[in-house]
């Protein structure tokens, strides 16, 4: 299986009585999302590592193909400099390894306050990856880093690592005149879109509109993109975000929809297979 479509959590209670039965409890998200989706982003590894009995447990709820792709604790990635915080990174692996065939790619997400002059020391914290063993992945977001010579010498950092590059396309939410980010607590960066490969895989992130007929132009290009790189044996991991969380399952299905109509070869949405489904979510 080489495409795997999620969305960044799966414990989120707005989703219940629609991506969800009425009356689930919390202690059957995991169990119930992992037979909707294929993958999960798994944000809440950013802000608490789990111990190694909830991993475990993890394990256990998700049936055979479904990943996790974790992210770095920000204590790790948001500190400063990467170098002093190897050995955490490589104990906060050794915690998720009871995840087995379950764990997808790490990724790793650097705040906008880390620049390219500290090229060295990420090229040091990348090394140190065992990244034959675990696939990891790399999210950069201080602007320079998509300017030249800067985008050429990471580009070729990730190809001769082979260390995936996240792609983030926050197009979506900077598109019109309204901003569907007002009651968001976190706001995504405006940062110009790597339609780029470093790895044997990719993981995207899509920052979809509330409003789905804003996202579409952009969700038509990225199956264009998709179907070139699924052609060429690239694994490919898409995450749907949303402002509004509410949409993101509805808009992740929609995109398998079109991925589908495009005649492109991705596994069945698990979603669309249920025997008694519960209501679909409004398109709108």
């Amino acid at each position: 299986m080489n495409f795997f479509i999620g969305c960044a959590v799966w414990a989120y209670k707005g989703w219940v009585g629609e991506l969800y039965p009425q009356s689930t409890r919390a202690t059957d998200f995991l169990h119930l999302y992992s037979r909707r989706f294929t993958t999960v982003e798994g944000n809440t590894t950013f802000y608490a590592v789990p111990n190694q009995e909830t991993v475990t447990r993890w394990a256990s709820e998700t049936p055979p193909g479904f990943e996790f792709c974790l992210k770095l604790p920000r204590d790790i990635t948001h500190k400063g400099l990467l170098q002093p915080n190897i050995l955490a990174a490589l104990n906060f692996l050794e915690v998720m390894r009871p995840l087995g065939k379950h764990l997808g790619p790490i990724f790793a997400q650097l705040p906008p306050s880390y620049p390219p002059l500290l090229l060295e020391d990420l090229t040091a914290f990348l090394e140190a990856w065992p990244r034959t063993e675990v696939p990891l992945a790399l999210e950069v977001r201080h602007r320079a880093w998509f300017s030249e010579p800067h985008n050429s010498n990471l580009t070729e950092l990730l190809e001769k690592l082979g260390v995936g590059r996240v792609l983030l396309d926050s197009r979506p939410i900077y598109t019109g005149d309204d901003d569907p980010q007002l009651q968001s607590e976190r706001r995504k960066p405006k940062l110009p879109v790597q339609f780029s490969v470093t790895a044997p895989f990719s993981l995207i992130r899509f920052i979809s509109h509330p409003n789905l007929s804003v996202n579409q132009p952009f969700m038509e290009e990225w199956v264009t993109q998709i179907q070139q790189w699924l052609q060429v044996g690239t694994r490919i991991y898409f995450f749907v975000h949303c402002p509004l969380e509410e949409r993101s399952p509805s808009t992740a299905r929609y995109f398998q929809k079109l991925l589908e109509q495009s005649n492109i070869a991705v596994p069945p949405l698990p979603w669309n297979n249920l025997d008694r489904p519960p209501n679909q979510l409004s398109l709108w």
